[in-house]
């Protein structure tokens, strides 16, 4: 069936203008709150569902102007043979490039055929619906699809109140999984007829005083009632319709009586089965009722691991768990730059599928801190902790910001410029033992990108040692024995400093109180490991959140301007300052 090929929307709520190529299958939405999301699940809604009428008013007007009226147009590409019929739409049919993403007003070779469907509100809030070609437009000729057509485009909206696909209610799904009809009314009749017989024989009795005052007024104007009037029930007074006719379990429970997780599941798997009828699926907070494991599985449902997915679904979403499962291709970013809308595709970025994987809330954040690998997240996270601990201001996450490892310094740019080039606030985090391309680093900043680095020269863990006081350096150092012996220490010190460093030599300053700045080098460059990060003390992020929480915040006033400088300044930009 029909597939959307393009999405425009002019002075719609909160949308100003945007133009949007969504892609088949799935089209996951996210970006901040209020950026525009559900308005666009609308605008679509609105333009291609069978309706006949719908209510606007003025506050669906882009900050409410109504001198501008509301235009929603889709595009619809993959047509079947009754929306290509030339005898119905031979006017209004044209031809779209997909690779020049350019449409052109008549079909021709090359060009895939389209039709372009317009929703249209002016000021007087009636809503209009038209196909739309310069030729028509030229000729004068205007039209709407033919209702047929329409129910079989309109698209499944499954929100909080969907209950109503689980009866046979115009629209619904089940009735759209075959050409049955379900008509209960001749059921009705003849249930009606009985309990008119057995009602009938009790009414007297019930409403005696009521009948006599009925026929006595009757008579008093001339009605012809009998003898005495009666009550009694009419076999046409209840009216059965498919619409009242909905699914039960085997014990004759309702199924619209399941939680809103159950009912979303299935609707979905039902859909999947009318894919071949209606093909396009909108969903709300996809997230909306579901455990985590049921968001996966309904994601399953939607065609998320399909190759050639049967649906072309719309969805929203806040969660980390659905980013987590769906591919980069499947994930769009809603912007607001300046008086205009983009979705900006991270299927752009291929490259950054492991870090959904690995990091999905950081595509729900607001800020993202790229560090150069594990060491640098958890240092990060264990100062966060110990600051949040002692009521020295917010987290970090709660202010939005999100740490996303690069896994080595050859990445980080890569990895921090897809992040900024989709929108987000956006700042790098690294050791300055080895440096990323000068140019790349230049670039990143002129486009509003940060960079944090120590000092020149030095890595997290050199940093650490050179910078801490004597007795926080006996205390890290006594923490990493804990996991090495004394000799593994001892040959790490003697390889990284020629053999003027041992680890005698650092327990005899130590205990003087006065730590030689090669000691502390070679303590650093041990700590940190060779190249590879192999027999690093501290590399993994549990490990570096407590290295920050326990050795080095509590020691903070006693380290360096230039360390303090450094630090103070990544807390200010993660936390918006």
């Amino acid at each position: 069936m029909a597939t959307i090929r393009l999405v425009e929307i002019e002075n719609f709520r909160c949308i100003r203008h945007l133009q949007w190529y969504p892609t088949p299958g799935i089209n996951c939405l996210i970006g901040p709150g209020d950026s525009g999301k559900s308005t666009i699940l609308d605008a679509i809604d609105l333009a291609l569902g069978a309706r006949r009428t719908a209510q606007f008013t003025d506050a669906d007007f882009h900050n409410l102007d109504i001198k501008d009226p509301i235009q929603i147009t889709l595009t619809l590409g993959n047509l079947g043979p009754e929306l290509k019929s030339i005898e119905t739409y031979g006017l209004y049919l044209r031809g779209y490039d997909a690779a020049a993403k350019k449409i052109e007003d008549e079909p021709g070779s090359g060009l895939e055929t389209v039709l372009c469907l317009n929703l249209a509100v002016e000021s007087d809030l009636e809503p209009t619906w038209s196909l739309i070609s310069d030729r028509a437009r030229a000729a004068g000729q205007t039209r709407n699809l033919s209702w047929s057509d329409r129910e079989r485009l309109a698209p499944v909206r499954i929100g909080a109140l969907s209950d109503h696909n689980l009866s046979w209610k115009r629209g619904s799904v089940l009735n759209r999984l075959s050409d049955e009809t379900a008509d209960a009314s001749t059921a009705l009749l003849a249930a009606a007829r009985e309990a008119r017989k057995s009602f009938g024989k009790d009414a007297d009795a019930m409403l005696g005083d009521a009948l006599e005052i009925v026929t006595e007024v009757a008579g008093s104007l001339g009605i012809d009632v009998g003898a005495k009037a009666k009550a009694e029930l009419e076999a046409h007074s209840v009216s059965v319709t498919a619409g009242t006719i909905s699914l039960h379990d085997e014990n004759g429970i309702p199924l619209r009586r399941l939680g809103i997780g159950s009912t979303r599941l299935m609707i979905s798997g039902l859909q999947q089965k009318n894919a071949a009828e209606t093909a396009i699926l909108l969903v709300d907070e996809l997230e909306h009722g579901l455990e985590p494991h049921r968001i996966v599985r309904f994601l399953d449902n939607l065609g998320a691991k399909q190759k050639e997915p049967s649906l072309q679904v719309f969805l929203t979403s806040h969660s980390p768990v659905a980013v987590r499962e769906l591919a980069a291709e499947q994930i769009s970013i809603v912007r607001r730059v300046g008086n205009r809308h983009e979705v900006r595709w991270v299927g752009d970025h291929p490259d950054l599928q492991g870090t959904i994987r690995l990091y999905p809330e950081a595509f729900l954040a607001h800020s993202v801190l790229v560090c150069e690998g594990a060491s640098e997240v958890g240092f990060m996270r264990g100062v966060d902790q110990y600051l949040s601990d002692k009521g020295n201001g917010k987290s970090l996450f709660a202010a939005g910001t999100a740490l996303v490892s690069a896994n080595g310094y050859t990445n980080i740019m890569s990895r921090a410029e897809a992040f900024r080039s989709m929108g987000y606030r956006t700042a790098t985090f690294r050791d300055d033992d080895y440096q990323p391309p000068i140019a790349e680093e230049t670039s990143f900043e002129l486009g509003g990108g940060s960079i944090f680095k120590w000092r020149k020269g030095h890595k997290l863990e050199v940093e650490l040692f050179v910078t801490l006081p004597a007795d926080a350096v006996g205390a890290l150092l006594d923490r990493a024995l804990e996991d090495r012996s004394e000799e593994e220490a001892d040959s790490q010190l003697r390889s990284h400093s020629t053999n003027a460093v041992t680890l005698a030599r650092v327990r005899d300053e130590l205990a003087k109180g006065a730590l030689s700045t090669e000691a502390r080098v070679a303590l650093g460059n041990a700590a940190g490991g060779n190249k590879d990060n192999k027999k690093a003390w501290f590399k993994s992020v549990g490990e570096m959140e407590e290295v920050a929480r326990d050795f080095v915040m509590p020691s903070f006033i006693e380290t360096d301007k230039e360390f303090k400088l450094v630090l103070a300044s990544l807390r200010k930009w993660c936390l918006n300052g």
